[in-house]
């Protein structure tokens, strides 16, 4: 059975697809930023571990935030078992649980669902099964998310309850994660290029007097002096696939000479420099 929506009532029929999934959510589109409504419906199968959610989103290749940003993905990662995907190419939108599914217009986005002309087609199952369209859909959109890019991925873990085989939700692992590291490099950027713009105005004021330049405790290249980051931005990125704060770096943050192996992000500054630099920087 197909029927068109549009207005309150494609908004109203999304929601119902979130509050009677059981066993599947699937949500697909280009721009993800969740409406609190959605959110409340959402949470209400937050303790279900048997519930599957599948989120593809695209779009920006070069800086996924402008399609998710953050704060999404750190919503969806509380679930139990959950997936996110993400192809470039994509322009559909289709919002589906185990039982109907809506083909729309509409991205999963506040702005759309309160500002835009939005309509879409729900397809729900009947006691004769499932709609030739439902089915052309569901076919298509499963090999969409099977040639996607699994960005992020968290799955239940069982244990074996008794002999009769029953299992007992025990704990949910992330086994792919490659959204935590992009959104820490972004952070990082963001605090490095608002540090190197107000050093270059505190420059500018001064006569470019010198006072604020440290070193990148990597390369040894001249970066706004801050031991909280001590790093150029493409040093980071290398240090923090691994994240070891104590892994041995070789150049002083304050002095920019070579430290043999005696700095690190933990400790970016060499001790006989460290006196000079508290009173330089008021540390």
């Amino acid at each position: 059975m197909a029927k068109f929506l549009k207005g309150n009532d494609l908004n109203a029929e999304l929601e119902k697809i979130f509050e009677s999934a059981e066993s599947n959510i699937i949500l697909i589109s280009p721009y993800i930023k969740l409406h609190d409504r959605y959110k409340s419906s959402l949470l209400t199968k937050l303790q279900n571990d048997k519930l599957e959610i599948t989120v593809l989103f695209g779009k920006n290749e070069d800086d996924l935030s402008k399609s998710m940003k953050q704060e999404d993905f750190d919503f969806f990662k509380q679930f139990p078992n959950i997936e996110i995907l993400f192809e470039k190419r994509l322009h559909a939108k289709y919002y589906a649980n185990e039982s109907k599914a809506i083909l729309t217009s509409m991205n999963l986005y506040g702005f759309s669902q309160n500002n835009n002309i939005e309509a879409g087609i729900l397809m729900e199952e009947t006691l004769t099964g499932r709609s030739k369209l439902d089915d052309e859909c569901w076919e298509y959109f499963s090999t969409v998310l099977n040639q996607a890019e699994l960005l992020f991925e968290k799955r239940p873990v069982y244990e074996k309850k008794n002999i009769l085989s029953f299992t007992k939700y025990v704990t949910s692992e992330i086994e792919t994660d490659k959204l935590s590291d992009f959104f820490n490099n972004k952070s990082y950027n963001k605090v490095f290029k608002k540090s190197v713009q107000k050093n270059q105005i505190k420059n500018t004021k001064t006569n470019n007097d010198n006072k604020d330049i440290g070193y990148c405790i990597r390369t040894g290249i001249e970066i706004p002096f801050n031991t909280e980051k001590p790093m150029h931005y493409e040093a980071f990125k290398s240090w923090n696939k691994y994240k070891d704060p104590n892994y041995s770096e070789k150049y002083c943050h304050f002095s920019g000479e070579l430290s043999n192996g005696e700095t690190s992000v933990s400790k970016p500054i060499l001790k006989k420099n460290w006196n000079k630099a508290k009173e330089k920087f008021n540390l």
